[in-house]
């Protein structure tokens, strides 16, 4: 994929992030995205938002543990989120199995087929449009709503959302580590995954990469709007 230069540097930048590195000056604060009322299609009961928290939590971390899967093809920290969504709300039958080798004890299905077809691939998109590409914002503005600045409060599968100006980031609490992907092109040896405990993030020793209330380029915790 081809990014323009802004967004190149911006996934330099992570990359750095992830190795321990300081942000460069040009990553400058912005306004924080507004806020607005997301009324979602469906809204899931508390059991099935439970599960389907537990597979997205599961997707993300299989991409960490083992790699990402060639079924994942748009990489960045977006697309991880989408991509666990997407395969959160698919069939899990043998085929689904086999074609992401996977096995063992998986969490429980609870959602319904009709809606998990609803949800699926099926992001608003801040023009209005519909569709299974939207970017990191709109993941934020069109799709979630906040569950403040507080990251006590948030639950598996919430995400944590950055404004570092030009650029946003999200990444993924799973209930132990927040996981998250650079947004960098594939080298050998590094697949863009990352993986950080609470606290070695709350000590980040660029400030601007802290989930606390008191720094301005943490907009703060979002639920997927379509969870309980």
């Amino acid at each position: 994929m081809n990014f323009a230069p802004p967004r190149r540097r911006f996934c330099q930048a992570l990359a750095a992030l992830g190795a321990g590195a300081s942000m460069p000056s040009w990553a400058l604060p912005a306004a924080l995205p507004g806020e607005k009322n997301v009324v979602p299609a469906h809204r899931l009961d508390a059991p099935q938002s439970r599960a389907l928290r537990a597979w997205i939590v599961f997707i993300a971390e299989e991409q960490l543990r083992r790699g990402p899967t060639p079924r994942w093809t748009h990489r960045d920290c977006a697309g991880l989120v989408r991509f666990a969504v997407a395969e959160a709300l698919a069939e899990h039958d043998a085929h689904w199995r086999r074609a992401m080798g996977i096995g063992g004890r998986l969490p429980p299905d609870l959602v319904p087929e009709d809606v998990r077809r609803e949800l699926r691939h099926n992001w608003k998109r801040p023009d209005g449009s519909e569709g299974a590409y939207v970017n990191a914002i709109g993941l934020v503005q069109e799709n979630s709503r906040s569950a403040g600045r507080d990251v006590a409060r948030a639950r598996p599968a919430d995400l944590l959302f950055f404004d570092q100006g030009a650029e946003q980031h999200l990444m993924l609490w799973t209930g132990r580590r927040i996981v998250y992907h650079n947004g960098a092109r594939p080298r050998p040896g590094d697949d863009g995954m990352r993986s950080a405990s609470l606290t070695a993030l709350l000590r980040w020793n660029d400030t601007r990469w802290r989930p606390e209330p008191g720094n301005p380029n943490f907009a703060g915790v979002f639920s997927l709007a379509f969870l309980t």
